[in-house]
């Protein structure tokens, strides 16, 4: 499968932290991020709970180094890499091969929603400068000419699955011996536009979310970033620090089922975990920890659940969904949820499912129900399921 590729540096900001330290100490303390919208102008403040980034745009502004009056996916795509970055301590200037995978949804949707908010008041108000970062490519041109990453840029939109396929095709093209460097990850953030899509997919829990609970009643929408830098065997030799782990394992499939729905038997998520376990080389009793995708939705994790019950029953790694931390935040969960899992390797330590009380009907499996920590993490699967069919699973192993 050609050379290794390993995780050389992190960058996170989400509803529960602005920076990787700080969501791990959320983590750690069971502290949740989803409340009451504060920033979103929406007619549901108040009605529906989401985890927003405890920033207005002109302070993620200042973090990231460019004008609040840019897109929020540019912001938080821009604090997120140079975190991941910095944290790596490699110098992208010299004569290693660089490039950027990123991933979103929705682009700059939220600057168009503000445009067309005056526009349809008055023809002639709205300014289109608003607009010009609307699609999500633009996204990845703003972020990669920032970090000054000329040689390769790609954009991948896959739904939910959406950062962790950047992730995945990173590796791809360090394995293949095209890029030394890939800065991987992805950003969403909360718009009108989303939160009346799913709001009318009654998808949506108005209270918080309970993945994996048999009395789940939906998710909590969230927004975020997360980028990894990853980077090739010869690279990992020479790093200032060593790397946080190696990424062993990573599998995409599709099962065709339905526009927004998993199948029932959780064909997709099946043989995204079994193909990752497969280019692993790993046997399914290995994994120590999986981070599920786990929406709280009633097909979602049913489907997860059954896929679960196939490929590793009956004896189940501990599990959990850190999305009842964060909300779901769409094509970031990959990005997010992967640099969770390597914190789980980092700290020897498991999350847990928060708000988890009654087990699924007909489905064994538990999720982790109180931290766990000081116990073996060696091996962590991460899942990222997607509108489509989209699947994905990563796996990531201690160094």
């Amino acid at each position: 499968m050609g050379q290794g590729v390993f995780v050389a540096g992190l960058g996170a900001i989400t509803a529960i932290g602005n920076n990787v330290p700080e969501c791990y100490c959320s983590l750690e303390q069971s502290k949740a991020g989803i409340g009451d919208i504060q920033f979103l102008d929406t007619v549901h403040k108040g009605e529906i709970p989401v985890g927003e980034v405890k920033m207005d745009n002109q302070e993620l502004g200042v973090i990231a180094g460019i004008s609040g009056e840019f897109s929020r996916t540019i912001l938080l795509s821009l604090i997120a890499a140079k975190e991941a970055l910095a944290d790596s301590e490699i110098d992208t200037s010299g004569s290693l091969r660089v490039g950027l995978v990123s991933a979103n949804t929705v682009g700059g949707i939220d600057k168009t929603e503000d445009f067309f908010k005056d526009f349809l008041k008055d023809p002639a108000k709205g300014r289109l400068r608003k607009v010009f970062d609307h699609e999500c490519g633009c996204i990845t041109e703003m972020v990669a000419d920032q970090l000054g990453i000329r040689r390769f840029m790609t954009t991948i939109s896959t739904a939910c699955s959406s950062s962790a396929n950047s992730i995945a095709y990173g590796a791809r093209l360090i394995r293949n011996n095209l890029l030394d460097v890939v800065i991987s990850g992805g950003a969403d953030t909360l718009t009108r536009y989303t939160l009346n899509g799913f709001n009318s997919l009654m998808i949506l829990d108005h209270g918080l979310c309970r993945p994996f609970d048999d009395d789940r009643q939906g998710l909590n929408l969230g927004e975020g970033s997360a980028f990894l830098v990853l980077v090739s065997e010869s690279v990992a030799k020479n790093l200032i620090h060593k790397p946080y782990c190696e990424l062993k394992g990573y599998y995409n499939s599709n099962d065709a089922f339905h526009q927004t729905a998993s199948s029932p038997e959780g064909t997709g998520p099946f043989l995204a975990m079994k193909g990752s376990l497969a280019g692993s080389g790993f046997l399914p009793q290995e994994m120590d920890y999986i981070n599920l995708h786990g929406t709280g939705t009633p097909n979602n994790d049913a489907a997860e659940g059954r896929a679960i019950l196939k490929l590793f029953g009956p004896n189940y790694p501990p599990g959990s969904s850190t999305k009842a931390y964060t909300g779901h935040t769409l094509g970031a969960c990959g990005a997010i949820e992967a640099v969770f899992s390597i914190l789980a390797l980092k700290y020897s330590i498991v999350f847990p499912n928060l708000r988890f009380k009654t087990p699924m009907n007909g489905i064994p499996f538990l999720p982790v129900k109180e931290l766990r920590k000081n116990i073996p993490v060696n091996n962590v699967m991460t899942n990222s399921f997607g509108f489509g069919g989209n699947c994905t699973s990563l796996i990531f192993s201690r160094y």
